[in-house]
C-alpha cells in the first residue's frame, strides 16, 4: 500500500520550504498577498485593505464536523479560521467569523501550536478557512509545525480572491 506523503514535507526536505516562506514575506513589503494589491508595507506595521498587519488573525479553530463528508471524515477537519476576510462577500455565511475583528492575532508559532493540536486531537487535516490575506504567517507556521512533526494533508480553503504570487509561492 502506498503512503501520503504531504507535498510541503518534500519541500520541506529538500530544503525549498524555508525559501517559499521567505518569498512571501518579501510580498508584505510591497503588500500584493491578496488580490487587492494595495502596496502597503505590512512588515512596517502599515494596514492595508484586509485590515491584518504583519501577524494573523485567527477567530477560531478546532475539529469541524460541519465540512464536506470527503474533508471532515469522522474525526472533523481540523479548521483554522482567520478574521478579515479580503472577499467581504456581502452575504457571507460566516460574517461573525470572517468579517469581523474578533479573535487573536498570534505569530507563525501560535499557528504551528494550532496545527499540532488540532492533529494531536485526530483531525483528517488542517483547514485553512479565509487563507488569502495571511498566506506568509500560513507558511512560515507550517513550516515550522513540519519541523516539529505535522503530518497532515492542508485545505487551502478560499473564497478565491487570491493573488497569483501568493498562489506561486503556496503551490512552489
Amino acid at each position: 500500500m502506498a503512503t501520503f506523503e504531504p507535498a510541503y514535507l518534500s519541500l520541506l526536505t529538500s530544503g525549498e520550504l524555508e525559501g517559499h516562506v521567505s518569498q512571501a514575506y518579501q510580498h508584505l513589503s510591497i503588500c500584493d498577498v491578496c488580490a487587492w494589491e494595495c502596496p502597503v508595507d505590512r512588515r512596517a506595521g502599515k494596514i492595508g485593505v484586509c485590515r491584518t498587519g504583519l501577524r494573523a488573525k485567527v477567530s477560531s479553530y478546532g475539529a469541524h464536523l460541519g465540512e464536506e463528508d470527503p474533508l471532515r471524515g469522522w474525526r472533523g477537519s481540523g479548521t483554522i479560521f482567520f478574521t478579515r476576510c479580503n472577499l467581504r462577500c456581502q452575504y457571507c455565511q460566516n460574517h461573525d467569523i470572517s468579517q469581523t475583528d474578533v479573535g487573536d492575532e498570534v505569530e507563525p508559532e501560535g499557528l504551528a501550536a494550532i496545527m499540532l493540536e488540532l492533529q494531536a486531537a485526530g483531525c483528517h487535516n488542517i483547514n485553512f478557512v479565509s487563507p488569502s490575506h495571511v498566506v506568509p504567517q500560513i507558511l512560515a507556521g507550517v513550516y515550522i509545525a513540519a519541523q516539529a512533526g505535522l503530518r497532515l494533508p492542508l485545505v487551502y480553503n478560499t473564497g478565491g480572491y487570491d493573488s497569483l504570487s501568493m498562489l506561486s509561492c503556496w503551490m512552489g
